[in-house]
């Protein structure tokens, strides 16, 4: 997610800096054993500390089906999920996160199962106990009128448009329109079958199966194989035109945009198939198959990242280096965040710090202000605010406070410096490849980073992370 506001200067007002990346040959301090990266198993354990009734520890799902009719005139959404997930310890009963619909059945294994459903939980009780280890299916068949659900950024998930809808399910939005185990760390394939009335187009999460129209209908399946949280799982319902950005781009790169928006969005975009190219240098191959930006014909306060797909607003459009840090910032997440997830929302600076600093390199690489310069600016304006974020558990109340971002970004900016670019860059890229699809905290991080030099890294991350004073500028 990318906060509604930039600090950092415009290149007509400040020196470019002659900071690049150097080698990206292997350095002395890559001579390592890869370790084994954190995947679904990670989801077991306590619940998330910033939302401790989201989700359910004790049984990790690895795929869900979903087939939604979704009719937007009356938001109308008729539903049926299939999770299938394997327990951690033996279960009478277990929860699923899902908002005020009206519930049709539940299957346990193909068996009718009991559940009460009330305050976002649909709790289900099989008609046989399930064993710890026990791989089992769960359907739930549903219908309602999907809306946000109510949170202190104000509304999250499913938001119904003026034709149309769209998801933006950061944090804990997911409930809005389907059943799920909310937890970051759950990560699960996909299939998403979603029909609308023909006139619309349907992007997802996903490459593009299949789609199917008969009469006045259309159904588009979308498959999404890497593992996946539920907030990043996306859907966006509108009069879209698909704009290729690139004739044979590295990554498969489309648009979907209003039709009178078309020519702006492919200028305003016309640079992404080369970022896409330069990320994929310094973080690593991008990791998934596709990438699709959706721009809504609508104003949004902020842009927001989905596996494979971000969401603009109309409002995101016109170009210039605030428009163009959103693109660079939203594409990162795909590595940091979405490829590599954390293990809960305590460790979201991870996401954030690595997306801004992933503008910072952009502007460096592109001649424009240098990642010094951009980092410089962030640090004397948090100077001037209040001390009292902690970045390695901010709490709830701060997760989305532009001050962790710039000063996430400031950290990664420190681990830079402390390790020299050849060693930084090799770091970067052997982060994303080990964790590729998997699950990490801040510990990992910092295991991690201490690999590439033989200098002690813990006093910087104790300044950066555990203390609320401002350091000094790296």
């Amino acid at each position: 997610m990318t906060t509604p506001s930039s600090t950092t200067p415009t290149s007509s007002t400040i020196p470019t800096s002659s900071t690049t990346p150097t080698s990206s040959r292997p350095g002395p301090q890559e001579a390592h054993v890869p370790v084994k990266p954190k995947h679904a198993p990670a989801a077991a354990g306590a619940p998330d500390p910033y939302f401790p009734n989201s989700g359910d520890h004790r049984y990790r799902v690895h795929r869900y089906e979903l087939a939604l009719d979704y009719r937007p005139g009356p938001n109308r959404l008729a539903g049926s999920a299939r999770l299938s997930a394997v327990t951690d310890a033996a279960l009478a009963e277990f929860a699923l996160d899902l908002a005020e619909f009206r519930i049709g059945r539940v299957l346990v294994d193909g068996r009718a199962a009991r559940y009460t459903h009330r305050g976002g939980k649909l709790r289900i009780r099989p008609a046989k106990a399930l064993s710890a280890g026990a791989a089992f299916t769960v359907e739930v068949h549903y219908t309602g009128n999907p809306r946000p659900v109510r949170s202190p950024w104000g509304g999250l998930g499913w938001e119904e448009l003026t034709e149309g809808a769209l998801v933006a399910s950061q944090p804990v939005g997911a409930p809005s329109w389907f059943p799920c185990n909310d937890r970051p760390a759950d990560k699960a394939t996909y299939q998403l079958a979603v029909t609308t009335p023909s006139p619309f187009t349907v992007v997802a999460s996903g490459r593009l199966l299949t789609r199917t129209t008969r009469a006045s209908s259309t159904t588009w399946v979308y498959e999404q194989s890497a593992p996946t949280p539920t907030y990043l799982v996306t859907v966006s319902i509108g009069h879209y035109r698909a704009v290729p950005l690139a004739a044979r781009p590295a990554v498969p790169q489309t648009g979907y945009v209003p039709e009178r928006l078309a020519t702006g969005f492919a200028r305003d975009f016309s640079r992404q198939p080369e970022m896409a190219a330069y990320f994929g240098e310094v973080f690593g191959p991008y990791p998934f198959g596709e990438y699709a930006v959706v721009v809504a014909d609508e104003e949004l306060d902020v842009p927001v990242e989905a596996q494979g797909v971000a969401t603009f607003g109309t409002n995101h459009l016109g170009g210039g280096w605030e428009r163009e840090r959103l693109i660079a910032h939203e594409l990162a997440h795909q590595w940091f965040g979405n490829s590599v997830t954390i293990a809960n929302w305590r460790h979201i600076w991870l996401n954030e710090g690595f997306a801004k600093y992933a503008e910072w390199l952009w502007s460096e690489h592109t001649g424009g202000p240098g990642a010094a310069v951009h980092a410089a600016a962030a640090h004397h304006l948090l100077a001037g605010l209040p001390q009292d974020l902690n970045l390695g558990d901010p709490g709830r109340k701060l997760m989305f406070d532009d001050r962790l971002y710039q000063r996430g970004g400031l950290l990664v900016h420190a681990l830079r410096r402390a390790l020299g670019d050849e060693a930084f860059f090799a770091m970067l890229r052997d982060w994303t490849s080990i964790h590729r699809h998997g699950v990490v905290d801040t510990a990992d991080l910092r295991a991690h980073a201490a690999r590439y030099t033989p200098a002690p890294l813990g006093p910087l991350f104790e300044a950066w992370l555990e203390r609320p004073e401002l350091p000094p500028l790296p």
